[in-house]
């Protein structure tokens, strides 16, 4: 079954969008150079030192219960002018995370070699994206959602041109957002919000492009790609 991130407080009705904006993050573009095919490969075959990031959600996480394994893909098209990232929204009828943007993904499944195979196991089944399309060129730190998954990022290079056959169940949508757009921290904004049943006032990274809204777990592995890249 496709997975999608458990967001913070997704188990109560809780819309990002009106949670407070405290700041824009006050850091440059990655720079332009870096945006493409040979360079992304280049930096994950030889990275350099770099510190990831770490959002208020892995502090919301029961720490009494095992953590789930799960993989996601970063699916980075290589368009001819520009390189974009590919996500998914969640349909509205689903009981839980309903109209959410996500990587395609899901939990590791006994089969599966490893978290790579998880990711383009997960990603075929929910999109339809064969994986004769997809060139992974590494991973990002594992990420702890708030609900107990710790979650690879497999970031791939998708070569367009390629059909999709999404999960009409579970996706309502697949779009693209330009790779600069999401690598330019003057895009990322802090917001912050008291939910009834946490303690405090949590934060989180949110990213709208249009009319789509990318926050929680998907904003925060999109941070350590930027940092990733910026180091």
């Amino acid at each position: 079954m496709p997975f999608f991130f458990e967001r913070l407080m997704s188990h109560i009705l809780f819309d990002p969008r009106l949670a407070q904006l405290d700041e824009t993050a006050d850091e440059p573009a990655v720079e332009t150079a870096r945006l493409h095919a040979n360079w992304l490969r280049q930096r994950f075959a030889h990275p350099v030192a770099w510190q990831p990031e770490f959002t208020d959600e892995h502090q919301l996480r029961d720490t009494s219960q095992r953590l789930t394994p799960a993989s996601v893909l970063v699916p980075l098209v290589a368009h001819p002018d520009h390189m974009s990232l590919l996500l998914t929204k969640r349909t509205a009828h689903l009981h839980d995370h309903a109209g959410q943007i996500s990587f395609p993904g899901g939990r590791v499944d006994p089969e599966d070699q490893d978290a790579i195979a998880t990711a383009l196991r997960e990603t075929e089944e929910e999109i339809g994206l064969s994986r004769a399309h997809i060139e992974v060129i590494g991973t990002l730190p594992i990420y702890l959602t708030g609900t107990g998954f710790e979650v690879t990022p497999v970031v791939a290079i998708v070569h367009p041109p390629f059909n999709l056959e999404p999960d009409s169940f579970e996706v309502a949508e697949i779009f693209e957002v330009p790779l600069a757009h999401l690598m330019h921290g003057a895009n990322h904004e802090r917001r912050s919000a008291e939910f009834p049943n946490r303690p405090g006032r949590r934060t989180f990274y949110a990213m709208p492009y249009e009319q789509h809204f990318i926050w929680g777990a998907t904003a925060g592995m999109l941070r350590n790609l930027y940092h990733f890249l910026r180091a």
